[in-house]
């Protein structure tokens, strides 16, 4: 996803922590690749890949406080990792933001100065 000298950061321009996050990588005179991920269509694979990048379950990157997620009761047990993904591809608005990759890593960078150890 992200070359060897690339920050890219998956970005909602309406959250803070996305716009503090990006404050953050630009104050450090980096121009990041910016994925405005609810417009750019992730697929599932490209989903499947970020996740695994950012090595945590496939929940801890959804907003369950979305209305979607509660009209899809998408807190059930019993949904697969594959499923859940399928419904962040389809409405992308559950992908919690911004996550952040670069040859250090890849983050959710809730709260944004989490960013800087990737910088």
């Amino acid at each position: 996803m992200a070359q060897e000298d690339t920050i890219t950061i998956y970005h909602n321009p309406r959250c803070s922590n996305s716009r503090g996050a990006l404050a953050l990588i630009e104050a450090r005179g980096i121009q990041p690749q910016v994925i405005d991920y609810l417009h750019a269509q992730l697929s599932p694979a490209h989903l499947t890949a970020l996740i695994a990048q950012l090595g945590v379950p496939v929940r801890d990157v959804m907003r369950s406080k979305e209305a979607i997620y509660q009209e899809l009761d998408l807190g059930r047990e019993g949904l697969s990792d594959a499923e859940l993904i399928a419904q962040i591809a389809a409405h992308p608005q559950l992908l919690n933001r911004p996550i952040v990759l670069s040859a250090k890593g890849a983050r959710l960078c809730r709260p944004p100065e989490r960013v800087l150890d990737l910088l």
